[in-house]
């Protein structure tokens, strides 16, 4: 990019890491066969019965602007869903459906934040919750995790980085990148020290229906007193393969609601209504089309957990969404994460993000998806170790 281009942009403007990953998006493009274990887009096919009710939709007529809130049968069915899986009890002007989550981040940050306030946020996470704060001319305030805490928040981790200026914590369950679900008990923590520091909280529980084993989601909203400080962000991208729909919704107190539909009234006048009918029958038909993709991509996380065991790459234990965030720098070949990934990709033909995408402030893991078959991923993993040999070669490091 050339110095008149960067004058001609906004100072708000910046290019970081997140630029990588279109970089990888074009190395991949002259590739053949490469595997993408990169972006967090589903290969698995939106169910049929979900296709066929925006087909019938789009047939009926649905091709025109809705309220702004989102069609009232869509916001009804979400507050009984939310309900039906323990959360907050809310009427239906206590919701808004947005044009994906990452929109609804946006909103919340342009409708909350003044130049100056504080928002905190998990490290590594999910990106764009920096982005919306940058724009707002607010202050990101980031707290580092590790891999002894297997990338978990705690509320004492919270609390060290609050100040008086601090308005909004993040809480990001399961986590992006890192797979991590924070423990219903801790979850109790943080919302004790939200209300003590009387900080509104972000929960995003986009890949709530996606844990593995015991681990739960214990849904804030739900805690005495934090259903009126608490906006809970999820949508349908995740649970139900509907990426390209871009459909999501906040849930939230009417007082901060109301307020951030206008906002999101001047981005995109409403959702799309093809897509919203088509989210009512996710919410209404059989939950088994869920299920199913949650047992799909378990079988998943074992092969690439197997993978890693045989190259002796280390990770956080993936107890949620569908991330494996995998240690480049456990083997011990001094390279950093972003090294390792562009040559996976041009030597081995495989692609997945480093860590420092999602704000980690080391440059030693890489995020893998769970987005190929068993069979593509097994392939994945051979090339991968066989990438890692080369490594070691030129290091002159026998391998394990």
């Amino acid at each position: 990019m050339t110095t008149g281009t960067f004058n001609r942009l906004a100072k708000r403007v910046k290019l970081s890491d997140g630029a990588l990953i279109t970089k990888m998006l074009d190395i991949a493009e002259g590739l053949d066969d490469v595997i993408k274990l990169g972006r967090g887009d589903p290969d698995l096919d939106t169910p049929d019965h979900i296709i066929k009710a925006g087909q019938d939709a789009l047939a009926d007529g649905a091709t025109h602007y809705t309220h702004p809130l989102g069609i009232l049968p869509l916001r009804e069915a979400i507050a009984d869903n939310i309900r039906d899986y323990g959360g907050a009890d809310y009427a239906s002007d206590e919701i808004m459906i947005t044009p994906g989550g990452q929109q609804g981040m946006f909103i919340i940050a342009l409708s909350l934040l003044d130049p100056g306030d504080e928002i905190i946020v998990p490290c590594p996470g999910y990106n764009p919750y920096g982005q919306a704060a940058e724009i707002s001319d607010a202050v990101v305030a980031q707290v580092p995790m590790t891999m002894e805490t297997n990338f978990t928040l705690t509320a004492e981790m919270v609390e060290a980085h609050i100040t008086p200026k601090s308005k909004i914590l993040v809480l990001i369950n399961p986590n992006n990148p890192t797979g991590s679900v924070t423990p219903p008990d801790e979850v109790r923590k943080i919302a004790e020290i939200a209300r003590k520091h009387d900080l509104i909280v972000i929960s995003d529980e986009i890949y709530s229906r996606l844990t593995f084993g015991n681990n739960t989601v214990l849904p804030v909203a739900s805690l005495p007193g934090m259903k009126e400080r608490t906006i809970t962000l999820s949508g349908f991208s995740k649970a139900y393969a509907m990426t390209g729909w871009r459909i999501g919704y906040l849930a939230g107190p009417r007082d901060l609601i109301m307020p951030m539909s206008e906002v999101n009234h001047a981005f995109a006048i409403s959702t799309a209504a093809v897509s919203q009918h088509a989210a009512l029958a996710a919410m209404t038909g059989s939950q088994q089309c869920v299920e199913d993709m949650r047992q799909t991509y378990d079988g998943r996380r074992a092969a690439i957990c197997k993978g890693l065991d045989a190259i002796g790459m280390g990770y956080a234990e993936p107890q949620g969404a569908f991330y494996v965030y995998a240690n480049v720098a456990s083997l011990g070949l001094g390279i950093t994460a972003g090294a390792f990934c562009e040559r996976l990709l041009t030597e081995g033909q495989v692609m997945m993000y480093p860590g420092t995408i999602y704000g980690d402030h080391t440059d030693d893991f890489v995020r893998m998806s769970m987005t190929q078959p068993v069979e593509r991923i097994e392939i994945a993993m051979q090339r991968m170790a066989k990438v890692v040999e080369s490594f070691r070669a030129e290091h002159k490091q026998p391998a394990e």
